[in-house]
Parts: C-alpha cells; sequence; structure tokens
C-alpha cells in the first residue's frame, strides 16, 4: 500500500517586501500570489497561477498595471533575482493608492522625461 503524504493548508504567509502576514485567501482570485499592501510577490508558480513549480523563489516586485480587454486590472511583476515577467489579476483587497501610483507611474516619468528636455 503506497504511503499518502499529507498536504499542509497553509492559512497565511509572511510578505518578503513588508513582512506583514498575508492571508492565503483572496476576493476574486483563486491563488494568492502577491501581499495586498505592498503589491510584492515571490516567484513561485511556473507556467500557470497556482503550480507552485518555479524554483527560482525570488523576489518579484510591482512594476506596472495593465489591463484586460474587459477592463480588468493586471499588476506587473519583474523578478528581482531571474528577471522573468508575469502578469498577475488584482485581488479584491489589494491596496487602492499602490494600485493607483503603479497606474500613474508612467505619466510621472514622462513628466520628468518632458521637464529634462
Amino acid at each position: 500500500m503506497a504511503s499518502r503524504t499529507r498536504h499542509r493548508t497553509r492559512t497565511a504567509f509572511r510578505c518578503v517586501g513588508c513582512r506583514l502576514d498575508v492571508p492565503c485567501d483572496a476576493p476574486g482570485t483563486a491563488h494568492r500570489n502577491h501581499c495586498p499592501h505592498c503589491l510584492t510577490s515571490r516567484h513561485l508558480d511556473l507556467r500557470i497561477p497556482g503550480d507552485r513549480a518555479a524554483t527560482c523563489q525570488g523576489r518579484m516586485e510591482a512594476v506596472s498595471i495593465a489591463t484586460r480587454r474587459d477592463g480588468e486590472w493586471l499588476i506587473v511583476h519583474r523578478c528581482l533575482a531571474c528577471g522573468v515577467l508575469r502578469l498577475n489579476r488584482v485581488a479584491g483587497d489589494d491596496n487602492a493608492v499602490a494600485l493607483t501610483r503603479l497606474a500613474v507611474r508612467p505619466l510621472a516619468n514622462l513628466r520628468e522625461m518632458v521637464a529634462l528636455m
């Protein structure tokens, strides 16, 4: 008879960015993959959300916002260890101020570029 391994169900994790405890349940998504406070993530998934097959485990910083055709917002994360880019769905409890800062960042950079001209 084959032995069965028990999978421990995690209820929370510690953010690699702000070090706050983050609940694993997230409104609007089945797999929480970033901190709702600072939007930092960890490079865990390889191909599909929730597969947890990536060996990198690097810290991923939120670098931008993208939108789907239906208007849904996505966070663009870049792994600081290997450089991979990933799109992650915004969760219902994500910090609205942090999301807005990401969304307007290109406008702020444009203003700086115009000032240099």
